[in-house]
């Protein structure tokens, strides 16, 4: 136990090791940059407003600044302006990159996870390369990269009530860019306290939305949602999935709409909700009601004040975070373990393997022994109650064993899904048959029995 201990600590070293020498290797970057392009602007130390535009500026925003809608008054506007992202994801590179690149002059980001493999998909601005360093670091590096004129601030913390307003209210602007429905509330109501338009996108599939709220006496996010969704029918794109350009679109348009804001331009989304559908390739844009009196953050007698924010892992009885959620469904007496069912298979036990994932993820990877696929939205159809059945009852004849003796066993990827399956077949499934699951799914396989196995 002390070597496997020393082993962790010893792991945990390396891999903080590994993410210093990327942020050095990103800094040494910057610097040797800064040097190539002879950089006669240096990037400011603080956020600074000008009045007046340096001929590097002039040359390298000359393609916006012709614009009459732009010009150089708009283009001082963006300098004067300070945005925060708070997302480094999917929809918080593409944003952040569009509005380095038009001349905000400070970008904030926050975000507190770390880059990894199947991010970059769709996180464009990380790269093989940055595998381990915080999200936060990876953006600014890149745009740093990109404009040496903006000042790129990252906030490397978790997005909480204890830090919220302080970091916010620096900021003129706030695109939210996350991925849960915790911080959506949260940056909802801080945005709401600290009086900032908050331009929020979302991405899914192959589905995207987008609106601004808040906004020149628009509904906020609360107006629309007062109450948040069960956690259950919550999907995020670890579990859903995403194909990456969608994200792409929302984010770069969640850009857009922060720079007509900046200049002063009317918002295209305020009141508005923007649909957007891949598949079909249309946009749609639906009229949204307005902002609500009864509202406990923005209505007439709010609840929900500066000092007050309430515990929102609490109030949407969700983590603030993609990762792996544990659903906590079934007793412990109705769960196995990945090294109780390696029994079942070695010694060849009678049972019956229900796989309730979709039929796309059995061809990604599957447990070495025959199973039944039936997606948990199907799984308590009569159909699908006929085919367990029938394999109940095959396999008690040839084993000569009771079926009261023979045990379905759920299995899905993470051990979320497999407990609502059980508890489907609880109610369907007659005669007294045993239904468990596997806990921690395919995820735990990989991780206790099998390290070869594909996890996605």
């Amino acid at each position: 136990m002390k070597m496997s201990a020393c082993q962790r600590s010893l792991d945990d070293i390396l891999a903080e090791i590994h993410k210093k020498e990327l942020e050095i290797q990103l800094l040494k970057e910057e610097l040797q940059l800064s040097d190539d392009i002879g950089c006669t602007n240096p990037p400011p130390t603080l956020f600074q407003h000008k009045e007046r535009l340096t001929n590097a500026e002039i040359s390298r925003y000359s393609r916006q600044l012709i614009l009459p809608e732009i010009g150089v008054k708009g283009q001082l506007l963006l300098g004067k302006t300070a945005i925060l992202i708070v997302g480094a994801g999917g929809l918080g590179c593409p944003a952040a990159i569009y509005l380095a690149a038009v001349g905000i002059g400070k970008i904030g980001i926050v975000d507190y996870d770390e880059v990894e493999l199947s991010n970059l998909h769709r996180q464009i601005l990380h790269t093989e390369r940055k595998v381990g360093l915080a999200k936060c670091q990876s953006v600014v590096g890149a745009c740093r990269g990109l404009n040496s004129f903006v000042e790129c601030v990252p906030h490397h913390v978790q997005f909480d009530s204890s830090n919220a307003l302080d970091i916010v209210k620096q900021y003129d602007i706030v695109l939210d860019a996350s991925d849960n429905v915790a911080t959506r509330y949260l940056l909802n109501d801080a945005c709401v306290i600290a009086g900032k338009p908050l331009v929020s996108g979302s991405a899914l599939r192959f589905e995207g939305q987008l609106t601004v709220y808040n906004h020149e006496g628009g509904p906020c996010y609360r107006c629309l949602y007062p109450k948040p969704p069960p956690v259950e029918a919550v999907t995020n794109c670890s579990d859903g999935g995403v194909l990456g350009v969608v994200p792409g679109i929302i984010g770069s348009l969640q850009a857009l709409e922060a720079i007509k804001l900046a200049c002063k331009m009317e918002s295209s989304y305020s009141r508005k909700l923007l649909l957007f559908d891949a598949l079909d390739g249309r946009f749609t844009a639906i009229k949204l009601r307005g902002r609500q009196p009864s509202c406990p953050v923005c209505g007439d007698s709010p609840t929900i004040v500066r000092g007050s924010l309430v515990d929102y892992v609490q109030f949407c009885g969700a983590q603030a975070s993609d990762k792996d959620k544990a659903l906590t469904v079934l007793k412990q007496d109705e769960r196995i373990t990945v090294h109780d069912y390696k029994q079942y298979i070695e010694e060849r036990r009678p049972h019956v393997l229900v796989d309730v994932r979709e039929p796309v993820e059995m061809d990604i990877c599957r447990l070495p022994s025959p199973a039944i696929n039936i997606s948990l939205q199907n799984i308590d159809k009569k159909d699908s109650i006929l085919l367990i059945q029938q394999n109940l009852q095959e396999l008690s004849a040839r084993e000569n064993q009771d079926i009261r003796q023979v045990p379905v066993i759920c299995v899905c990827r993470r051990g979320n899904d497999s407990q609502l399956a059980v508890r489907k077949l609880q109610q369907a499934l007659e005669g007294g048959v045993p239904i468990c699951d596997i806990l921690g799914g395919l995820m735990s396989w990989a991780k206790h029995v099998d390290p070869s196995f594909p996890t996605y």
